[in-house]
């Protein structure tokens, strides 16, 4: 079962802001990549010591930095370090459960979102992870907790410089990094649509145990799904307001396109779970609809035999006098006479249309 709470006890006492690891170990070791570009070059490094980032920093280039794996909290604090962060937005990076969100602190805002993947070795499992990004005036800080990158597309973009990508600020860098978590949210409803429907199909047909088994596991489902996506919308709305002075006009186009997309999502989450909670009426009621043919079944067999049951107890009787005990065709006769009744029972139940 999936935990929905991820543990704190290990901070209970300490004071806000104290910079603690909280969550799995997903990456086996912290790994810092830097690409710092503009309309002309992109430079692309992977970076050793934190101290490397200073040589960026102000720079009239875009800079992307982006660090995988969460665990090792001292690399993180150099680099909290390096760009001025607020301890609490350290905090809330180590801290893998939060909730999507952005929090604007004038030279920079930070925002939390979640990646969605399908685990189908764990029988469509969604796995989520936490994604921080940090916007500033030249820079963007994003923050993952495993090396399965999903940015990969926007990496290739910017080496082979196509689009606008590089012609523009770090804000369309974060909108390019919103639309790719958003975007991966459409696979993951495409798997679920295809598992909603083939079980909708079996409730028809074949309901059993396991298929409610799987129902509860997709409604749970749902429900972590719904909490990882709705908070989102307000996050890309309060971006898309421009309200920070960080987000330009000509951005502020391409976001409201990512709030539709978000939309769409939870329009989808919201059809997925109106459905799964019809499903489970659909299962009751197949359930309940197969007991009553077997209870129909059984009790068409215990109807037809009352009558041959009645006969055979009347001339079981241990009677002195009985003249059907002398006659020669006494026991043929009593075996049609069984074969008649249940044929004109059956007839009778196929003219009710009750068989």
């Amino acid at each position: 079962m999936r935990v929905t709470i991820k543990k704190r006890s290990k901070k209970a006492g300490l004071p806000p802001g104290t910079p603690i690891h909280i969550g799995e170990k997903k990456s086996e070791r912290t790994r810092v990549t830097l690409f710092d570009y503009d309309e002309q070059q992109v430079q692309e490094k992977e970076i050793d010591s934190v101290d490397e980032c200073l040589l960026f920093k102000g720079r009239p280039t875009t800079t992307w930095i982006n660090v995988t794996g969460l665990h090792q909290v001292e690399t993180l604090e150099q680099l909290n370090g390096c760009f001025g962060l607020h301890p609490l937005v350290l905090e809330d990076i180590l801290n893998t459960d939060q909730r999507p969100k952005m929090e604007d602190f004038g030279d920079y805002v930070y925002i939390v979102l979640r990646m969605l993947t399908l685990d189908k070795e764990k029988k469509n499992e969604i796995v989520s992870e936490q994604v921080s990004i940090i916007l500033g005036s030249t820079f963007v800080l994003t923050f993952q907790e495993k090396e399965e990158d999903f940015f990969d597309p926007i990496r290739d973009r910017l080496r082979n410089g196509k689009g606008r990508l590089r012609k523009m600020g770090a804000d369309y860098l974060v909108h390019a990094l919103l639309d790719a978590v958003v975007d991966h949210y459409f696979v993951v409803m495409e798997s679920l649509g295809e598992w909603i429907e083939d079980l909708e199909e079996e409730l028809v047909t074949r309901p059993t145990p396991a298929t409610l088994q799987v129902l509860h596991h997709l409604k749970r489902e749902m429900i972590f799904l719904r909490k990882s996506v709705w908070p989102l919308r307000e996050v890309i709305a309060s971006l898309e307001r421009g309200e920070s002075p960080l987000v330009k006009k000509a951005t502020l186009i391409y976001l409201r396109d990512v709030y539709d997309h978000t939309i769409q999502v939870i329009d989808t989450i919201e059809t997925f779970r109106d459905m799964l909670s019809g499903m489970l009426d659909i299962y009751l009621s197949s359930i309940s609809n197969r007991m009553n043919e077997i209870m129909k079944v059984l009790t068409i067999i215990a109807t037809i035999f009352i009558p041959l049951t009645f006969v055979v107890g009347l001339y079981g009787m241990n009677f002195k006098y009985m003249p059907e005990l002398e006659w020669p065709w006494g026991y043929p006769l009593v075996l049609s006479l069984m074969l008649g009744v249940t044929v004109f029972m059956l007839y009778y139940f196929r003219r009710k249309k009750w068989i």
